[in-house]
Formats: C-alpha cells, structure tokens, sequence
C-alpha cells in the first residue's frame, strides 16, 4: 500500500523555495501527497514551474496558533485517510504537523533546511526531532542542529534540474567580466560585500543582481556610493523560468554569502547547484555547506566571508577563460553525480514512504 501523507508549509507558494517544488511535485506523482497545508500565503510572485501541479491539492491553513491550525487540517482532511503528516520546515510547519498527527493517531516527520531550525529554542527542537519518525536535513550544516540521541535523522540533499539548467554558450570573449547574483536583498546574502569588490577590480566588469528584499535601498545607495552605476545593474525579481537565460549570460556566479547579525546564514543556497549544473564557474564565501560543496566540486572559488579585497581577488583571477571553463566543466561533473534532482527527489519520496509505511489500525479501517 502507498503511504498518503499531508505537508504542512510555510508560506506557499514563494519563489526563493525552488526545491520544495521539486520535492513536493515528486510526492503528487508518486500518489503520496493527500492535501498542502500552508500556514501562510505565499509571495504572491511569478510561481515556479510544477506549482500548477499543486494548487488541486494546497489548502490554506486559517490564523491561528499551531494547535488552532493544527485543528483546521484535521478537519479539512475529514474522511481523508492518511499515515502521516510532515512538517516541511522546523519552525510552524513541523509543529503543526505533530499536533496533527498526534489528533489523527499517526507519526509525524519534518524537513529542515537554515533558518527554520535556528528559529526554534534548542530544547524545544530537540524534542520535536526525537518525537519524530524521522527527520530529513538538506545539508551537514543544519543536520547538527537534529542530531541528538533519540532522533532519526537522515541528510538528504536537494537536487537541481539538469535539463532545465545546463551548460550554454557564454558572452563572446573580449568584453567585460559579466558577474552573476542571485538571492534575497538581506543580509546574510553578503551583496554588499560583492558591491565593494567590484568596486575595487581594476578590470572591466558588469555586475548583475537579481532579487528584491528589505536591503534594497541600502544596496542600492551602496551602489551609487562607490560610484560604481553604470557597472552594477539591481534586475529585481525573475521568474524561475528566466534564470537559465541569466547563467548563460554570466562568466562568473557569485555567492557572498555572511552570517548575518542574528546568527543567519545559507545553507548550500539554490544558486550554487544552479551555476555549477549550467557550467558556470563559483566564487562563493565559506560559510556553512557553501565552501565545503564548491570545493569537493571543484567548481570554484571559496573566499573567506565579508572579505571583499579576497573576494576582488578572486574575481580576477576569474578573468582567465581557461580557468572559468575547467571550474565550471568540474561543477556540472560534480552536481551530475551527487544533486540530480530525479535523483534526490526519489530519495526523498522513499524516505517519507519508509517512515509512513507503518498503517494505523484506524486509518486503514
């Protein structure tokens, strides 16, 4: 028999959340997905293709506390039969999911990924992941913050699209250094850092970012700062769909990634298998799973993070073609074997599938 579970998000849909897409739309094929709880709207942005693959079966969770919302998604469900509820994040969505379970009578499980782990008191967190079936981490980094005895937990890394992001002719030669970002404008993305190292290379160079967040004007005052205008273009937010056409345009991605003053930082962010999938070369900060990924891939660069004169460094040497081309050659080889998205998706439907597998009486009944 299939194990039916229902997914307590977030906010849903948002664009920044690519892999749960992938993730989720795995489960829908795989006929294990019953409903989508958000507990949120999502960003009311362009959505990520599969998201019409899930909007049949997304319900939005009324305001409320987590025991309220809980409450709502047990009866939405109804006669709905399932054999367990994952929590997708570690903050709301994984409490919700085991107040919920805990009314249904079956397990709960939970995702966590950066923040969502970090937004919860450590005593309490550590409960939550022993009270669970299991628990999936996305990268070594957050994994540490699950793993204490008594708690199941299993590293499960989200894939990339590899026919969707895919090696393309780059820029003709001659012209200026095109520098690629991607990311939310907040702090822990490390923008500013970027700004200041294109403002110090003595090479020509075009910098793109794309994103939108609570450090634009900041960002876009730093820019104007430095004099550096007519180098560095704010493209705002894009759609899921146009970013291929953006790492073609690129010779370099960057990923300056800070640990932000309440202690935030990324975890191994979307952009980075991205770029390596479309086999452009990385020069990212070593900060959590970010450096340690970039070099067994040998896909890039790793600087120290806020560092911006390393940071111009690398930049530069990312002038020589040569370079760009072994790094980025590296990086697709590397995200081919280890973040396939068919391949960690179907990891990741038969890890839930495992841990629902047992049926309570009542909900075969």
């Amino acid at each position: 028999m299939t194990a039916r579970v229902a997914v307590v998000m977030s906010g849903f849909p948002r664009t920044s959340e690519t892999f749960a897409v992938g993730e989720l739309v795995a489960l829908a094929r795989a006929g294990m997905l019953t409903r989508l709880y958000a507990t949120k709207p999502g960003d009311g942005a362009t959505p990520q293709p599969g998201v019409d693959e899930l909007r049949p079966l997304l319900r939005m969770l009324p305001d409320g506390d987590a025991t309220q919302q809980a409450a709502a998604l047990v009866a939405d469900l109804g006669d709905e039969r399932v054999h367990g509820v994952h929590g997708y994040f570690a903050h709301r969505p994984a409490e919700v999911a085991a107040h919920a379970a805990a009314r249904l009578g079956v397990d709960y499980s939970f995702s966590t990924h950066a923040l969502d782990a970090r937004k919860v008191p450590a005593d309490e967190l550590a409960a939550r992941a022993r009270g669970a079936a299991g628990v999936v981490a996305c990268n070594p980094d957050v994994a540490q913050h699950v793993r204490v005895p008594g708690a199941a937990v299993r590293l499960l890394p989200h894939g990339v699209n590899l026919r969707r992001f895919r090696p393309e002719a780059g820029p003709p030669g001659g012209g200026p250094l095109r520098v690629l970002a991607v990311g939310r404008l907040v702090e822990k993305k490390g923008f500013p850092t970027l700004v200041d190292a294109v403002a110090r290379l003595r090479v020509p160079v075009q910098l793109r970012i794309i994103g939108t967040g609570a450090e634009q004007a900041a960002l876009a005052e730093s820019v104007r700062r430095k004099g550096v205008a007519g180098h560095v273009v704010l493209a705002g937010r894009r759609s899921h769909a146009e970013l291929p056409g953006h790492y073609a345009w690129a010779d370099v991605v960057a990923v300056p990634s800070v640990v932000d003053r309440a202690g935030d930082r990324d975890g191994l962010p979307n952009v980075a298998l991205e770029a390596m999938a479309s086999g452009r070369p990385l020069v990212v900060s070593d900060v959590a799973a970010l450096g340690g990924t970039v070099r067994a891939a040998r896909g890039g660069l790793v600087v120290p993070p806020g560092d911006s004169a390393a940071l111009e460094a690398a930049l530069h040497r990312l002038t020589d073609p040569r370079l760009r081309a072994a790094l980025g050659a590296a990086g697709r080889r590397y995200v081919e074997q280890h973040f396939d998205l068919d391949t960690c998706t179907r990891l990741f439907v038969e890890h839930l599938a495992d841990l629902h597998a047992r049926t309570p009486e009542h909900a075969d009944a």
